[in-house]
């Protein structure tokens, strides 16, 4: 392996440490999203079952500036247990996300300046979970970081739960990005970067409105700072993976995804309507499925998915009496008085697109009972003690119906109580 003091990506890093992060800002916000989620981490790779308190170790691949590796040490206190190992060749980047941790007197989290490549050399142990987003696309030999990756997990992560967390760029929703990557290489690829960003702004300013990045209105990192303009368009190394390269490219490490995110994102029948066109595909696979619907949408600019060894069972949880359903980051009463009424639909935006998903009646009643202790059995039961005439079979339905459009949109997700098994 080459040393990574010669690789062009660490060096980009160095000078432009990615994503741009303010540590003063971490008095006011905490960055949160996908993967990586302990409340995902959860649902996703353990069923449910996670309790951190009783040990748990992550590690953050290519931790950049620090929002996965702080997100999941804040998260991680917190719930009272767990530590992050952050691990990132940039020393700038690692500064950034270091101040960042000191600012929230976060203590669980070690930082380790290194390439994932050499993980092995680097003795840092097994881990519970890995979190690589946005790097197996900038290695030279993604299937090496694959291989290298699954070697750090535990030896019974495919047995007990766990897995990884992993981001890489998809090519419809980036269309544009790499015309122009060529173009700025061919007019200063020889320049110091910073020439190179002046230029790029400078060609920005004057593509023509025909211009395939011009037009394309799902990206946008490049108008918020230089770190994200040289991510995006001066980057020493890039590539994107349709949802079969993606899917092509675990294996290399024995592993399998579990799940997309968001589930629905990846589910023909968020964007069709018409039983004729999705009958055909209800013999699919849910890879044949997942890149038919990134092909109908166009706009996929980046795959999320949770990933597990090739070997372990089905690792997300399913809804059941014992299960309890959480909506982090989500007001569940304020969603019941949006979507009171004897016909709730719940309308985001997905993919650029307005869809509408009819929920069953009961949906308002059940989201005024979500306050992630209760289970679903609990508040089946407290639904039909107040209405004497409900059928508790009919209630476990709608919930179901309920829950199906809920978690396909990573709204809703379920969690165990500690000591509790698994009911069917």
């Amino acid at each position: 392996m080459a040393d990574q003091h010669d690789d062009p990506v660490r060096r980009q890093y160095e000078q432009f440490p990615y994503p741009h992060r303010d540590p003063g800002d971490e008095a006011t916000r905490l960055v949160t999203g996908s993967p990586s989620h302990l409340a995902e981490i959860r649902h996703y790779l353990y069923a449910g079952r996670l309790d951190v308190r009783q040990g748990f170790k992550a590690l953050v691949a290519g931790g950049g500036t620090g929002d996965a590796a702080i997100m999941l040490a804040q998260q991680l206190a917190e719930a009272g247990g767990g530590e992050v190992v952050y691990l990132d060749m940039s020393t700038a980047a690692r500064e950034i996300a270091e101040a960042r941790a000191a600012a929230r007197g976060l203590t669980n989290v070690a930082f380790v300046t290194g390439s994932l490549l050499a993980l092995d050399d680097l003795g840092l142990g097994g881990f519970d979970y890995i979190d690589c987003c946005g790097v197996l696309h900038h290695l030279e030999d993604p299937p090496a970081g694959a291989r290298a990756l699954a070697r750090a997990l535990r030896p019974d992560v495919a047995t007990v739960g766990g897995g990884l967390g992993v981001m890489v760029y998809a090519p419809y929703g980036r269309t544009g990005v790499y015309p122009m990557q060529q173009m700025l290489a061919q007019l200063a690829g020889d320049r110091p970067l910073a020439e190179q960003v002046a230029v790029a702004r400078r060609l920005w300013d004057r593509l023509p409105g025909s211009n395939w990045l011009r037009r394309n209105p799902f990206v946008g990192d490049h108008k918020r700072s230089d770190a994200e303009l040289v991510d995006l368009l001066l980057h020493a190394r890039d590539r994107s993976y349709t949802v079969p390269e993606f899917a092509r490219l675990l294996p290399a490490g024995d592993l399998r995804p579990a799940a997309f995110l968001e589930p629905a994102r990846y589910d023909p029948a968020s964007y069709l309507n018409d039983p004729k066109l999705l009958r055909p595909l209800a013999e699919a696979g849910p890879i044949e499925r997942a890149a038919f619907a990134e092909r109908l949408t166009g706009t996929m600019k980046k795959h999320i998915a949770y990933a597990v060894p090739a070997g372990a069972g089905d690792p997300v949880a399913r809804p059941n009496d014992a299960a309890v359903p959480v909506m982090p980051g989500s007001d569940p009463a304020a969603l019941a008085d949006r979507l009171a009424g004897a016909s709730p639909t719940l309308t985001v935006t997905l993919d650029g697109e307005k869809r509408s998903f009819p929920l069953p009646r009961l949906t308002a009643p059940f989201l005024r009972r979500v306050d992630g202790t209760r289970t679903i059995g609990e508040i089946v039961q407290a639904l039909c003690a107040q209405d004497a005439g409900l059928d508790p079979d009919a209630a476990r339905r709608q919930f179901d119906q309920l829950y199906a459009v809920l978690n396909g949109l990573n709204l809703m997700l379920l969690a165990r109580r500690p000591g509790t098994l698994a009911q069917s």
